[in-house]
C-alpha cells in the first residue's frame, strides 16, 4: 500500500481526566441551554427538568394518553408536594402542560404534556437539532452506533447511581 493510500492514524482517545471534562462540558452546556429556555419561558430550572420527566412519561408522545403523577414527579425531582405543586402551576400557566383527573379513580391526578407547547420547544431547540444534525452528519454509521451505545449506557449508569444515592445506599 503506497504511502497516499495509508488511511491516517486513528487518534489516541483522551485519558480519563480530558475525558472526564469533555463529559462535563457537553453536560455544562446541555445544562445552561437548559437554564436560558427556562429563563425565556420565565420558568425556574428544576421546571424545565420537571417538563423533562412529564415529555419522559409519555414514551408514546403526547398523543398516547399516558401522564405522570405529581407523585412520581415529586419522587423524580426529589422535591416537597408544595414544590412540585408550584412547579406545575408555573408549567401550566406558561402553556406547557395540563393537569387531568384520572376516569377510573377521580383522586388520581395526571400531568400531561400540552400539545401546543410543541411549537415553543420546537422554536426554541431548532437550533439545537440543527447543530446536533450538523455534527452528526460528521460520524459514520458505525461511529454513531458506538455513540449512542455509550450515551446509553451513560445515563443508565448516572440514572442508577442517582437513585441508588437518594435511597441512602452505597454507591
Amino acid at each position: 500500500m503506497s504511502e497516499q493510500e495509508q488511511s491516517p492514524p486513528s487518534p489516541r482517545p483522551p485519558d480519563n481526566r480530558a475525558f472526564g471534562r469533555l463529559l462535563q462540558g457537553l453536560a455544562s452546556e446541555m445544562n445552561l441551554l437548559g437554564h436560558d429556555f427556562a429563563a425565556s419561558q420565565g420558568l425556574h430550572a428544576t421546571d424545565v427538568q420537571a417538563l423533562l420527566a412529564v415529555l419522559r412519561a409519555a414514551p408514546g408522545g403526547e398523543e398516547a394518553g399516558e401522564g405522570i403523577t405529581p407523585g412520581r414527579l415529586r419522587e423524580e425531582l426529589a422535591l416537597t408536594s408544595g414544590a412540585v405543586t408550584a412547579v406545575l402551576d408555573r408549567l401550566e400557566r406558561a402553556g406547557h402542560v395540563r393537569r387531568t383527573r384520572d376516569a377510573a379513580d377521580r383522586r388520581q391526578v395526571q400531568v400531561h404534556y400540552e400539545p401546543g407547547a410543541a411549537r415553543i420547544a420546537a422554536e426554541w431547540f431548532g437550533p439545537v437539532a440543527a447543530r446536533t444534525d450538523r455534527v452528526r452528519s460528521e460520524f459514520s454509521t458505525e461511529e454513531l452506533s458506538t455513540v449512542v451505545r455509550f450515551l446509553t449506557r451513560m445515563t443508565d449508569e448516572l440514572e442508577d447511581l442517582r437513585r441508588t444515592r437518594r435511597e441512602g445506599g452505597p454507591a
